[in-house]
């Protein structure tokens, strides 16, 4: 990368001299005249290195040393003083400066001392974008994909994440729905309290309320002790309301109740209570469609819909196949003991189905499978009828949005299904020395 210094001296020679050493040595350089010009410079955040006077009327180099380790601190300051302020010097060390250099300058010495800070700065950059990816894998769970849907999915959960808006996320079963709200509530300030889940197709009419808002002891009968609702332990934190079209009328009212005034009553109870609760929403319904036919509220629908993230379905995504296979594969090795590996023809199938059912139907396919392949390797015919009958031979299929790396190794991989693994016969096909087959392959 090209770094960029800021040269700061109220003397104009100074100023022009260091940035025409410092343009030969290939940096940009900004130069200011003074503490303040310069601290507005560093305030923008393009700056890599700052090199200051020390004595300068108004903001002195002193207080430019203190404001950028408080504001800036990852940026190296190295003091230029003359002989007489040393000890000015060593006291701007101590409130941080990288180095310094007594005028005149030695601009070897100092080009050198440059270098090494810089090595010093790039080092720690690329260690802010590693925690920062480490904490996006995090943040995003078991998610997997690097397709372009999957990428803007990324985007847009790191935009919502910070904020209190109530997120509405929908697509087809399957699709992963829940770990997109849990990637939301792992990015968010709420992070460090656990997310709370309700599947609301999986209670009765009756139960979803109660579980929601919990009910007092003697509510109804079977009411033996109190009970906290779901909105009440995810005070502070993230609610998911899962397959949120199914509720009925009257709780879509006391749950609009909810969103718009962050209080409500135990079943049973007089007692109001306030909650600080982001809450998350899925649905395979069009809800919209439930509007129009009377069977969810229009304004609970717009309370639910300030953030609206359509997961898509695998089907659109099917670079992201490979992936999955892979992760799936590595979990079921783990769990059953296994090394388990799948052939070429068989990944083959699986990536030309279509998968109504989306991730989870690959899963338990592959779950399947995993348990009735012979020697560790999954073969089509483990896939079962209706996957492995997508194994046929037929034209190469090479999703659109893809690198030419990707769609390279789509096509050798499908080529060698087709070939039943032969390599030979593969690469005389794609017109390829056997052992560049293999290289492409990744074999040893």
């Amino acid at each position: 990368m090209k770094f960029t210094i800021l040269v700061i001296d109220d003397e104009e020679n100074i100023r022009n001299g260091l940035a025409a050493n410092f343009e030969l040595e290939d940096y940009n350089v900004r130069t200011a005249s003074s503490g303040k010009e310069g601290l507005d410079y560093i305030s923008k955040g393009d700056i890599d290195l700052v090199i200051t006077d020390l004595r300068m009327d108004g903001i002195s180099g002193e207080e430019v040393v203190r404001r950028v380790a408080v504001e800036n601190p990852g940026i190296p300051v190295i003091v230029l003083t003359g002989h007489g302020s040393i000890d000015s010097a060593v006291n701007a060390m101590r409130d941080g400066a990288y180095d310094f250099l007594t005028k005149p300058l030695n601009l070897d010495q100092l080009n050198m001392i440059v270098k090494r800070a810089l090595e010093g700065r790039e080092l720690s950059l690329q260690h802010q974008i590693l925690r920062s990816e480490l904490e996006t894998v995090h943040a995003q769970g078991e998610m997997i994909g690097k397709s372009s849907q999957m990428q803007r999915l990324y985007q847009l959960i790191g935009k919502v994440a910070p904020s209190k808006a109530s997120v509405l996320i929908t697509g087809e079963t399957g699709v992963g729905k829940e770990l997109v709200a849990r990637a939301i509530h792992n990015s968010s300030p709420r992070k460090d309290k656990e997310m709370i889940i309700v599947n609301c197709s999986a209670l009765s009419e009756s139960l979803l309320e109660s579980e929601l808002f919990g009910h007092e002891k003697g509510a109804f009968t079977g009411a033996d002790y109190l009970k906290k609702g779901r909105f009440e332990l995810a005070h502070g934190s993230t609610l998911f309301l899962d397959e949120i079209g199914e509720i009925n009328a009257a709780t879509q009212v006391k749950l609009l109740r909810v969103l718009q005034e962050k209080k409500f009553e135990r079943v049973g109870g007089q007692e109001t209570i306030e909650v600080d609760v982001r809450v998350v929403a899925a649905t395979n319904r069009n809800l919209e469609d439930e509007v129009k036919a009377g069977r969810f509220r229009e304004d609970l629908y717009y309370r639910l819909n300030v953030v609206h993230l359509e997961v898509p379905a695998l089907r659109e995504r099917k670079e992201d196949i490979p992936l999955l296979i892979d992760a799936f594969i590595k979990e079921f090795s783990a769990e059953n003991g296994r090394d388990l590996k799948i052939d070429a023809k068989a990944k083959s199938a699986l990536f030309k189905y279509d998968w109504p059912g989306n991730i989870r139907q690959l899963r338990h396919c592959l779950e399947g499978a995993s348990v009735m392949c012979n020697d560790n390797e999954i073969r089509l015919e483990d896939l079962g009828p209706e996957i492995s009958s997508a194994g046929g031979e037929g034209a190469v299929i090479v999703p659109l949005g893809i690198t030419l790396e990707e769609a390279e190794r789509i096509i050798i991989e499908q080529n060698l299904a087709a070939n039943k693994g032969n390599k030979s016969k593969t690469a005389e096909v794609l017109g390829i020395e056997r052992k560049t087959l293999s290289r492409k392959l990744g074999d040893s």
